[in-house]
C-alpha cells in the first residue's frame, strides 16, 4: 500500500456537509479561481443520530464522519487532518424586535449613537429569545438586520445627522446555539479531525449559488432541505438576515408515501425521480409494480407546494423589510419538486425567470476530476461544495480573540469589530459608551420635569496594544483590552433655570406700569432663584405676588398708616396681586380721608381694634385730624364718629351688597365694597372648566363688557355658551 501524503503538504481542503440524513465529504483545491474536486463520497446515518440539524449522538455522528474521512483518504491517498464544516441553517434562531429610546437634550444622531441604539436592540432581542427558550445554552450572534428606523414615529431611511427626539428601530437578529457548534466540533474530534473553518450552511450555499458580482443585489437564497427551508437575504455584498421554516422536502415525501402506499424512503426516491423523469416506476407495500407520471405527482403535491411557497414568501418579505427581493435562488432537494419555483414567483409577484433552481449550471467554476463519482452533480451538491469554497474566503468562520484576558470564541461574519467581541464576551453594553449621570426628576406646577446628567468619558480601548475604538476591525488571535466608560455628573438645575420662573407679569402700582418677577414655592416653602432643585421636589411657580412682596421690591415703606388697595379694594399685606391688577400704597390722613370719601354708600363699616368697636355714619361730614402720637381722629358735625386712637387703615374692611339680574334671575353679591364683572361667576352656576359650546357670550346692559369692568346696582347681565 502506497504511503499517504499529508494534507498540509498537498494544500487541499476537506469539507464535510453534516446533514440530518447523511454526511457528504469533498476533497479539492482552488486553482485559477476554479475549485477542483478531487473526490466526493456520501454516507447515511445508520440511526437517527441527528434531528433537524442538531447532533443528538456525538459518538455515532463521529463514526459516520470517520467512514467518510477514510473513504476519501483511500481515494486520494492523502492523510486528512483538518476539516471545514457548516452549522445547519435550521438551528439558527431568529428574533424580531422593536427598540425605542427618547432623547431630551436635542442631540444630533451620530454613527456611534446609531450603533449604540442597534446594540441595545440586539441585546433586547437576545433577552427576548432567552425568555422564549428558557435555556441555559450560550448563543452566538451571527448577524442582524435593521428593517426600519423611526424618528418621532415617522419611518426614516437614515437617522444620521437628524436631531434626536424619540427614535426607534425594527430589527431582526439571528443567533446560533453553542451546543450546536460544540457538538459539531466534538463529532469531528471523534474522527481525529481538527476544525479549520466553520461557516453557516446558507452562506456556504451562497458561495456557489450566487456569484460575487450578484451579491450586491437584494436577493434571497432558499435551501429546501429535508426538514426545513433555510433562507438568507443578501444586499450590498453581504448577508443581511437569516430565517428558517419547519416545512420542506419531508412534508412532500409524506404526501407521496400516503398516495402511492409506499414507505418513506421509496417515496423520497419517487420525489427525486419525478424531478427529472416523466414516468416513475415503483413497488408499493403490497409488492405491486406501479407507474406514476410526474404530472400526476405535481397535481398531488400542488396544495402543499403552494402552502410552502406562501410561507417562504412571507418569511422572505419579513426578513427583507416587508418588501420582495429582486430574485430568488433555490437549492436543495426539496426545491426540485415540480411547480415549486413557479409557485414561489407567483407569491412573490416577480417574473418566473427570477426564481431559479441552482444546480449544475452554477458550477461553472467547479471542475470535477473524479470519474464515475458516486455523488450526482445537482442542487444537493451546492452546499457541500460551498463549504470548501468558503475556506478560501477567510471569513464566516469561528475565531478566537482575547478580550480582557478571556479567550472568546466569536463568529466572524467578515466585518467583525471590537463591539462584536464585547457583546460575545458578555461585556456590558453600557460600559462601552459614556454613561450619563443620574437624572434629576421633579415637578413644576404638577408637570413632571427631567434634567439629564452629564455624559461621562468613553471606554478606553486598545487592540494589540494600540489605541482603538468600538468600530475597529478585529481578526483571529487579536488581543483586546477595554476599560469601562465612566459615569458623568448627575443632573442639576437651579430654580432660576426653569423657563416659567424667568418670566414676568405686568401690574399697575400707584398709576405706573410695572413688570414684576415670578416667585416660586418648593414643597410649600418660598425659595429664591438660587435654590438647587433636588430629586422629588414639587415646585409651584406662582402667578401672583403679595402686596407686601411688591412693596419690598419697589422699596415702598409700609407703616401702620399705609392704606393698601388692590383693584380699588382695601387689601392686606398678604393679598395676592395677579397680572393686570392695580395696586396703590398711600399713607397719612389724606389716605384715610380719600378712602371714606370714595365709599359714601357703604352699608357697613367694620373696624377691628384691640378692645373696642364703633359704627360709621355715612351721612356725617368727616373731619380727619392728626394726633400728637401720630394716629388719626375722624369727626363730623361736631360729633366724633371714630374712637381714638384710630386703627391702621390697612385693617379696615368695608362691604356692601350689590343686586343685579343675571340671565333674568336676581342675584345678590356679598362681601365686597366694589364689584367687577368677573365677580358674578362666584354666585352663578356656570362651570368654565366644562365647555358646553364653542365660545362664551357675555353682555352687560346690552353691551360687551370687559371682565375687569365695574358693575353697579340693577345692572342686567347675560352669560351663556354659544
Amino acid at each position: 500500500m502506497a504511503t499517504m501524503s499529508e494534507q498540509s503538504e498537498q494544500k487541499v481542503v476537506f469539507g464535510l456537509d453534516i446533514g440530518t440524513r447523511s454526511v457528504v465529504g469533498t476533497v479539492g483545491y482552488m486553482q485559477d479561481n476554479t475549485f477542483n474536486v478531487m473526490a466526493q463520497t456520501v454516507r447515511k446515518h445508520e440511526t437517527r443520530a441527528m434531528l433537524d440539524g442538531q447532533i443528538h449522538d456525538i459518538g455515532k455522528v463521529g463514526s459516520t464522519i470517520k467512514e467518510v474521512k477514510e473513504a476519501l483518504e483511500e481515494k486520494t491517498q492523502i492523510h486528512l487532518t483538518d476539516v471545514c464544516i457548516a452549522a445547519a441553517g435550521r438551528v439558527l434562531r431568529t428574533v424580531k424586535t422593536n427598540f425605542e429610546e427618547e432623547y431630551t437634550d436635542n442631540r444630533e444622531m451620530t454613527q456611534e449613537e446609531i450603533y449604540n441604539l442597534e446594540s441595545k436592540a440586539v441585546e433586547k432581542a437576545y433577552q427576548e429569545f432567552l425568555q422564549q427558550n428558557q435555556s441555559d445554552m450560550k448563543f452566538y450572534l451571527v448577524g442582524y438586520s435593521v428593517m426600519h428606523y423611526y424618528l418621532d414615529d415617522y419611518q426614516i431611511a437614515n437617522l444620521e445627522g437628524h436631531n434626536a427626539g424619540r427614535v426607534a428601530l425594527d430589527l431582526i437578529a439571528t443567533f446560533l446555539p453553542d451546543d450546536c457548534v460544540d457538538g459539531l466540533y466534538k463529532a469531528c474530534e471523534r474522527a481525529d479531525l481538527k476544525v479549520a473553518n466553520m461557516t453557516l450552511e446558507p452562506i456556504a450555499a451562497m458561495m456557489v449559488a450566487i456569484p460575487p458580482q450578484f451579491r450586491m443585489l437584494n436577493l434571497a437564497l432558499v435551501d429546501v432541505g429535508a426538514g426545513t427551508s433555510d433562507i438568507c437575504i443578501t444586499d450590498d455584498g453581504t448577508i443581511t438576515s437569516y430565517g428558517m421554516l419547519p416545512i420542506a422536502g419531508d412534508s412532500i415525501t409524506e404526501i407521496i408515501a400516503q398516495h402511492c402506499l409506499v414507505d418513506f424512503n421509496t417515496a423520497d426516491q419517487i420525489k427525486i425521480d419525478a424531478s427529472h423523469m416523466e414516468q416513475v416506476k415503483y413497488i408499493d407495500i403490497m409488492g405491486l409494480e406501479k407507474t406514476i407520471s410526474s404530472k400526476e405527482i405535481a397535481k398531488m403535491i400542488k396544495p402543499l407546494v403552494e402552502k410552502m411557497s406562501k410561507m417562504v414568501t412571507q418569511q422572505i418579505k419579513q426578513l427583507n423589510g416587508n418588501k420582495p427581493v429582486s430574485a430568488v435562488f433555490v437549492v436543495g432537494g426539496g426545491g426540485c419538486v415540480p411547480g415549486y419555483t413557479k409557485a414561489l414567483a407567483k407569491e412573490m409577484k416577480i417574473p418566473e425567470e427570477r426564481v431559479a433552481l441552482r444546480g449544475e449550471e452554477v458550477m461553472k467554476n467547479i471542475k470535477f476530476l473524479e470519474e464515475n463519482s458516486e455523488v450526482e452533480r445537482d442542487s444537493l451538491m451546492v452546499t457541500p461544495l460551498g463549504i470548501c469554497v468558503s475556506f478560501y474566503e477567510q471569513s464566516n468562520n469561528f475565531v478566537f480573540v482575547s478580550f480582557n484576558g478571556q479567550q472568546t470564541k466569536i463568529y466572524d461574519n467578515g466585518k467583525l469589530a471590537i463591539v462584536d467581541a464585547a457583546m460575545q464576551a458578555d461585556f456590558p453594553n453600557e460600559d462601552l459608551f459614556p454613561k450619563r449621570g443620574e437624572e434629576l426628576r421633579f415637578s413644576v406646577n404638577g408637570q413632571e420635569r427631567m434634567v439629564r446628567g452629564e455624559p461621562g468619558e468613553s471606554a478606553v480601548i486598545t487592540l494589540n496594544g494600540s489605541p482603538a475604538d468600538i468600530h475597529t476591525k478585529i481578526h483571529a488571535n487579536d488581543i483586546i483590552e477595554v476599560q469601562s466608560s465612566t459615569t458623568g455628573k448627575p443632573g442639576r438645575s437651579e430654580l432660576a433655570d426653569i423657563t416659567e420662573f424667568k418670566g414676568t407679569f405686568n401690574i399697575t402700582v400707584d398709576g405706573k406700569s410695572i413688570d414684576v418677577p415670578r416667585t416660586a414655592e418648593v414643597n410649600g416653602e418660598p425659595q429664591t432663584g438660587y435654590y438647587n432643585i433636588k430629586t422629588g421636589d414639587e415646585i409651584k411657580i406662582l402667578d401672583y405676588e403679595t402686596a407686601e412682596q411688591i412693596a419690598r421690591l419697589l422699596d415702598i415703606e409700609l407703616t401702620e398708616d399705609t392704606v393698601i388697595t388692590v383693584n380699588n379694594e382695601v387689601a392686606g399685606m398678604d393679598t395676592p396681586v395677579y397680572e393686570n391688577f392695580k395696586v396703590e400704597f398711600k399713607s397719612g390722613k389724606d389716605a384715610v380721608l380719600e378712602y371714606y370719601q370714595n365709599f359714601p354708600d357703604a352699608d357697613m363699616v367694620a373696624i377691628e381694634q384691640e378692645n373696642e368697636e364703633s359704627s360709621y355714619d355715612a351721612d356725617a361730614e368727616l373731619n380727619v385730624e392728626e394726633n400728637e402720637d401720630g394716629s388719626y381722629s375722624i369727626s363730623g358735625n361736631e360729633e366724633r364718629v371714630r374712637p381714638e386712637p384710630a386703627p391702621a387703615p390697612s385693617r379696615r374692611v368695608i362691604t356692601r351688597d350689590l343686586h343685579v339680574l343675571v340671565n333674568n334671575e336676581p342675584i345678590t353679591l356679598h362681601g365686597k365694597s366694589d364689584y367687577i364683572f368677573v365677580d358674578i361667576f362666584d354666585e352663578i352656576d356656570f362651570d368654565l372648566s366644562k365647555p358646553n359650546g364653542r365660545s362664551i357670550v357675555t353682555t352687560l346692559n346690552g353691551g360687551t363688557p370687559d371682565y375687569m369692568q365695574a358693575i353697579h346696582e340693577g345692572d342686567k347681565i347675560e352669560v351663556y355658551w354659544k
